[in-house]
């Protein structure tokens, strides 16, 4: 089958088109023919190398974390999908490659697609949207009336995050460049925040939650806007001794984590403050909860650009720019 191939990791590599022997579909595994694939952060990250210590991906590697497609053939022990059913998943962190004409899926990470999106739209909504379920429903098991800032609004991540706090009930603000500010208010943000003109850590106090997406600088700064008890969940990192247990990562890994995170943990615990480290992973029954509020018009997703199979790399490129808004989404068939 045609794919999108890493042959080794580094900031200079763009990765090729080749062939790859299509996927072994085992027994409570999909066999998922690809219409559309999300483009994320992650892959750019994965593929320079950054995640390497903790997903030890055996190379030539097909990048790729988000799919949606059609079912072509099911393993002897599946009973929730068959051939013809169109679905939509984030795989396995151990078995992702959805750059691809085909990917064969754990079953209990796949969900039958919204009918109310395309196939370009609902590929790009698997990864961010589990990402914020797990965020601000698993984590922070956000309330109505609680305040959370979601950093980097307009992003893919923060643009299906401030949806999803809104209709939990939370006062939401964001962060975001001059030319995103009406449009992340369109998405429902109460306050918007041009760090092009504003510092958020001057403007924002006593908030409940912070959703952090960014650096270094900004995840430290994000302390100040919380309240004691409150809750500093980053999806940027530092990881930390909790992920490495969760991750059956070896005890040296485990120490060197611990070390990485140690500087804000003890931040956040010197102000009562919780940090935690959350690395999205699959889950169909999630995606059902959000297909229900895709179809019920309380998600919407947002698609700024479809790219040919044939341009993956500048897709990959473009959301490495860090201008892109919303979702970018590569299409197969």
């Amino acid at each position: 089958m045609k794919a999108f191939i890493i042959d080794r990791y580094g900031k200079n590599v763009s990765g090729r088109i080749g062939e790859m022997p299509e996927p072994a579909v085992q027994d409570d595994d999909v066999l998922v023919q690809v219409h559309a694939a999300g483009v994320n952060a992650l892959d750019v990250k994965i593929r320079s190398g950054e995640f390497k210590m903790i997903l030890p991906y055996k190379l030539p590697l097909v990048l790729g974390n988000d799919v949606a497609g059609t079912v072509i053939k099911v393993g002897a022990q599946v009973s929730r999908f068959k051939p013809g059913d169109e679905v939509y998943a984030r795989p396995d962190q151990n078995r992702i490659g959805t750059f691809a004409e085909f990917i064969a899926i754990k079953q209990s990470s796949v969900a039958r697609k919204p009918l109310s999106l395309s196939m370009e739209e609902a590929a790009s909504v698997p990864l961010v949207a589990l990402t914020a379920w797990q965020v601000l429903v698993e984590t922070a098991k956000l309330k109505p009336g609680q305040k959370v800032l979601i950093h980097a609004g307009s992003g893919g991540v923060g643009s299906v995050a401030i949806q999803l706090a809104k209709h939990l009930g939370a006062y939401v603000a964001t962060t975001t460049s001059t030319a995103n500010v009406a449009w992340v208010k369109a998405l429902g943000a109460d306050v918007v925040i041009d760090y092009k003109q504003q510092d958020f850590a001057n403007e924002l106090r006593d908030y409940d939650v912070v959703l952090n997406s960014l650096g270094k600088r900004e995840l430290s700064k994000s302390l100040s806007v919380l309240k004691p008890g409150g809750q500093l969940i980053s999806i940027s990192g530092p990881p930390t001794p909790e992920f490495a247990v969760d991750q059956g990562l070896s005890w040296p890994l485990k120490q060197v984590l611990g070390l990485l995170s140690r500087s804000i943990r003890k931040q956040a615990g010197q102000r009562g403050i919780r940090y935690s480290f959350v690395f999205m992973r699959a889950d169909g029954q999630q995606l059902n909860e959000i297909t229900t509020l895709i179809e019920s018009g309380a998600i919407t997703p947002v698609v700024e650009q479809v790219f040919a199979f044939e341009e993956t790399a500048a897709a990959l490129a473009y959301v490495e720019s860090g201008r892109a808004k919303g979702k970018l989404v590569v299409r197969m068939v």
